[in-house]
């Protein structure tokens, strides 16, 4: 069995993840912001080490790469993220500075923290994967002029990971981008397609699929960059 780390796993999409790679009887290594509030996280049964850990921030992500020395990790899936400024202040006319740039703390930058803090834990396992849960609005062949803040924080981590993909992939380790579609969350709201169930079962068959690097729909066709 593998061992699984994965980041923003108090909710939604992430804590599902959790949970299906841990009945499956993989390690999982479940961080998130506030461990001590995750209550339905540390309900969760299993092989399951929760880490508390903010992507956004550099002493976190250095002390839980520090605190995993020596440990081999598998598969990494970066699925911490953050809408960014009210909806109202992510337009064409309107944008709120300081917001746009946490967006990008937490969305572009957070994932190459992780990344960065864990290539050694990453090179020590055999055929290691990472797996950026990024969103379709990233896209630049999706055109629907909303979230602006929200968009291009994922687009940049988008191109990030991309060039990553080429130098990591002549180590073997395989770099990955997976929209997880619209899914019933604090973000997709109630009405949305999928449940996080859904979503995260599809996330895990493209892992398992994965074999180099590409940008994917959850549910296994190839999305547009």
């Amino acid at each position: 069995m593998a061992t699984v780390l994965i980041t923003g796993t108090n909710k939604g999409v992430g804590l599902q993840l959790t949970r299906l790679y841990a009945e499956a009887g993989n390690k999982v290594i479940a961080c998130c912001r506030n461990p001590d509030s995750a209550d339905e996280l540390k309900a969760l049964e299993g092989d399951i080490e929760i880490k508390q850990v903010a992507v956004g921030d550099d002493a976190s992500v250095a002390a839980l790469g520090s605190d995993l020395s020596g440990t081999p990790v598998d598969i990494l899936v970066n699925n911490a993220g953050a809408v960014g400024p009210a909806m109202d202040q992510q337009t064409l006319t309107t944008l709120d500075s300081a917001g746009w740039l946490e967006a990008f703390n937490v969305n572009t930058i957070g994932p190459v923290r992780v990344m960065q803090a864990l290539l050694e834990n990453l090179r020590a396992a055999d055929n290691a994967k990472i797996m950026t849960v990024t969103s379709q609005y990233g896209a630049m062949g999706f055109d629907m002029p909303a979230v602006y803040a929200y968009s291009t924080s994922k687009a940049a981590v988008n191109k990030f990971m991309k060039l990553a993909a080429l130098e990591l992939g002549k180590e073997g380790i395989s770099v990955g981008l997976v929209h997880p579609g619209w899914v019933q969350t604090d973000m997709g709201g109630p009405t949305a397609d999928l449940t996080p169930t859904e979503s995260a079962s599809g996330i895990i068959d493209v892992i398992a699929n994965m074999t180099g690097s590409g940008f994917w729909k959850w549910n296994g066709e190839e999305h547009v960059w």
